[in-house]
């Protein structure tokens, strides 16, 4: 009897101490997950600022208003990115050009047209790295910048952190470009193009942004989509 409450005891005492590993190595796992995730409290300007600048991929919900002297015209798109230069967008809004795609995947740019089931394929495409319309782009302004050293902010207002660049190349037309970045969630809200009067030309509502979440078979999708595409 006492033989077998010994190999009890010793039982119950092996199965907590496994229970515990278990619990720590979760709530090791967990605390990991909060550290390097989208929680910027205690970074400095200088962490965050190399946080995005070291984007590497995302996925995005937008809401982009394109300013001019006569009107506003608004588009809700969907962008997906992989660096260095496979892009997908599709038209959400507005209605008469909704489901409208275009694709490019390091060669060739793609333009399909859902409704009337038509595909163009350019092949060959330059890439054109001055599309304002995509973060990367001012990702790659904003460091080209830098390494050139050319004017660039780096700066705390509000809750808000936001990185400024002034354009080399600027024009009449686009000569700044500004994101800004909320300090407590991390989460990118706005990026906002300016002419040289400041005035603002081209407006873009982040409404849902993950960051450095493709991976190389989503990349891979996106080939298999376009082979779809031309197959019809």
């Amino acid at each position: 009897m006492k033989k077998n409450k010994k190999l009890i005891m010793l039982g119950a005492v092996t199965i907590l101490i496994i229970f515990v590993i278990i619990i720590y190595f979760f709530l090791k796992n967990t605390n990991k997950n909060l550290n390097i995730g989208n929680n910027l409290n205690n970074k400095t300007l200088q962490e965050i600022e190399e946080y995005i600048l070291n984007i590497s991929s995302y996925e995005t919900e937008v809401e982009i208003t394109v300013e001019s002297n006569k009107n506003k015209t608004k588009y809700l798109l969907k962008q997906s990115y992989v660096s260095p230069n496979i892009e997908k967008q599709v038209v959400r809004e507005p209605s008469n050009i909704q489901g409208l795609e275009t694709m490019y995947d390091g060669n060739k740019l793609t333009i399909h047209n859902s409704k009337l089931n038509l595909t163009t394929i350019y092949e060959n495409y330059p890439y054109l790295t001055d599309n304002f319309l995509w973060l990367h782009s001012f990702i790659e302004d904003y460091r080209n910048a830098k390494s050139n050293g050319q004017k660039t902010k780096l700066y705390e207002e509000n809750n808000q952190v936001i990185m400024e660049v002034e354009l080399a190349n600027a024009t009449s037309y686009v000569a700044s470009k500004r994101l800004i970045i909320d300090r407590i969630t991390g989460n990118i809200q706005q990026l906002v193009v300016q002419d040289k009067n400041k005035k603002n030309l081209v407006y873009i509502l982040y409404k849902e942004i993950k960051m450095n979440s493709l991976k190389k078979e989503e990349i891979l999708a996106f080939r298999l989509q376009e082979d779809r595409i031309m197959q019809h």
